[in-house]
């Protein structure tokens, strides 16, 4: 009777003691946690807690992030990185034992331990040469709930890790492009001239915070002014920094080409220059004189502007190629024309004319064209919104696909 008492109060001993290691352990990993303790430490507290309290002598730990990799690995040769977790281990729902497919991993280890949240798997552990003398108790049986427990938690820890180190690198993200976004609309114009010579009106919508759409007016001299949109082949930062850099060519080579072809060789080479024939710009320029009414313009492979004088539509389309296509461009012809009392002249990019609508219709030129002669009588302003109004109820829900830009001027 003794002897059975005796016996009785060493296991009630026994399992005090092992549930005081369990709960020191998990104080351990919770402080460790809240004390912001780096991956690697968080997973030397791990190891220490499965090969020296729990005499766990080998095991590998596999982790999905993006692909699953071996986290943690010890008692165990390289081979064992390389274990196939999708065709071994993806089938293992509960704790149990492993008959692996491979022969060679065969006889490598004896427990498997998936952590899941809810149904998506987390890692897997696999264990082998369970010692249990200490605690005298089949570590086999007692200790694999906890190592689930414990596993789930440093992983659980490490994700969320993960994840507030990209939430601060994505919050730092956007804070550079609104600080690029706000650079960019420095680039346009601040404002538009509306007197009794012409009355301009512009819009930009990029699809992305930042984009590669752009348009200026640049006053030349007291009767002479340069007007221009531009497009950049691609969407996004990349765009945004390559128009930006053109913005600021044009803006100094504007003061010292004599004529326009010169600026448009000169904008070519500057493009080639900065985007190793990687991207290229469709342009259009043209330069006004208020006192002879002559526009003179270049369409560098751009969407041809309309200008509306009476009952019919020219399209604005000589030129040459896009800028940044060829090292040299070849044939670049000027438009000269004689502007009539009260035209309209409306630019814009392809952004506009591509957008589709549920049927996949483009929105095409033409409906700017019949917009722009319906609308005739109106402001510049008014143009452009009934452009925008008429191009946001022809897509429907079809999203936007690239930026928009629409720069209206009435010559008086």
């Amino acid at each position: 009777m003794k002897s059975t008492a005796m016996e009785s109060q060493r296991k009630t001993n026994v399992k005090s003691q092992l549930k005081d290691i369990k709960l020191n352990i998990l104080l351990e990993v919770t402080k460790a946690i809240n004390n912001n303790f780096s991956t690697q430490h968080l997973l030397d507290i791990y190891e220490d807690v499965l090969r020296n309290k729990l005499n766990i002598g080998k095991l590998v730990l596999f982790c999905y992030d993006e692909k699953w990799t071996c986290l943690l690995k010890y008692g165990v040769g390289e081979e064992h990185e390389k274990i196939n977790v999708e065709k071994e281990l993806m089938g293992v729902k509960e704790i149990g034992t492993i008959n692996f497919h491979s022969p060679e991993l065969e006889n490598s280890f004896e427990i498997v331990v998936p952590v899941f949240h809810k149904a998506q798997p987390l890692a897997y552990v696999l264990i082998s040469d369970l010692e249990d003398d200490k605690l005298e108790l089949s570590a086999a049986i007692k200790h694999l709930p906890f190592v689930q427990t414990i596993t789930n938690i440093i992983i659980v820890a490490i994700e969320n890790k993960k994840l507030y180190k990209e939430n601060i690198q994505k919050a730092a993200l956007n804070k550079e492009l609104e600080l690029a976004s706000q650079m960019q609309h420095m680039l346009f114009p601040e404002t538009l001239p509306d007197n009794e010579t012409i009355q301009v009106d512009a819009l930009y919508l990029p699809h992305q915070q930042v984009g590669g759409d752009y348009y200026d007016l640049i006053w030349l001299n007291e009767s002479e002014f340069a007007f221009c949109m531009a497009d950049v082949s691609g969407k996004g930062v990349a765009a945004a920094l390559l128009m930006s850099n053109f913005q600021a060519n044009l803006r100094v080579l504007l003061n010292y080409s004599t004529s326009l072809k010169e600026l448009v060789h000169q904008l070519n080479k500057k493009v080639m220059l900065n985007a190793k024939g990687e991207k290229f710009i469709t342009f259009f320029i043209g330069k006004y004189n208020t006192q002879t009414r002559m526009l003179t313009y270049i369409n560098a492979g751009h969407n041809p502007p309309v200008l509306f004088a009476g009952k019919n539509p020219l399209l604005l389309k000589v030129g040459c190629t896009g800028l940044g296509m060829f090292d040299e461009l070849s044939h670049v012809k000027e438009g000269f024309l004689s502007v009539p009392k009260n035209s309209m002249i409306t630019c814009y990019t392809d952004g506009v004319v591509e957008v589709e609508d549920e049927d996949n219709e483009n929105f095409g030129a033409e409906r700017i064209i019949e917009l722009m002669r319906a609308y005739k009588d109106k402001s510049a302003r008014e143009i452009n919104q009934q452009i925008l109004f008429n191009l946001v109820e022809f897509k429907g829900t079809r999203p936007y696909v690239d930026d928009i830009a629409l720069f209206s001027c009435r010559i008086y």
